[in-house]
């Protein structure tokens, strides 16, 4: 995934934590109302703090982006985040060639002219986020040492930031 200069501490900080965390699971509504997820493999986070997909605009999803969750998960490294906002579909024939990655050909054969693909951009709103020591070493003993404590001892940072797309 492409990282640019976020524009606040914020996103800086929310860049940091996903930079290595591929993919995320995006979740929404469905029609019924239910929430459903799926994998999504980041392409980009750019300098406004928005995170770019390829998607198929012939899928559910696309009709259900008003309220929108991901959530990166890096178990080895004791990171996770999720960010809530919404998304949008962006046709720009121009945008998708320049994010196109080969890895994307399974879904769209035809490449970046396939007439079903789009890009999803996601604008995030707010995140929270659980950074734990990246040692497994380190977080097994603060985990000892909170049972023993009876509270949290040395698991990491975790936060909030709000209003992320102002």
């Amino acid at each position: 995934m492409k990282i640019a200069i976020q524009t606040s501490a914020e996103l800086t900080h929310v860049g940091k934590l996903i930079d290595n965390i591929p993919v995320a699971m995006m979740t929404n509504l469905d029609d019924d109302g239910a929430l459903v997820s799926r994998p999504m493999t980041t392409l980009e986070m750019d300098a406004q703090g928005a995170l770019w997909f390829f998607t198929d605009v012939q899928s559910a999803k696309v009709d259900h982006l008003r309220a929108v969750n991901l959530s990166y998960t890096d178990r080895d490294q004791g990171a996770y985040v999720s960010l809530s906002g919404h998304a949008e579909i962006d046709t720009d024939r121009a945008r998708i060639k320049q994010l196109w990655t080969v890895i994307a050909k399974p879904w769209f054969p035809d490449g970046p002219d396939a007439s079903n693909l789009a890009l999803l951009k996601f604008i995030p709103n707010r995140a929270d986020y659980w950074d734990g020591p990246s040692s497994k070493m380190v977080r097994a003993l603060g985990m000892i040492a909170s049972v023993i404590a009876g509270k949290p001892v040395g698991l990491g940072e975790h936060g909030s930031l709000t209003n992320l797309s102002a």
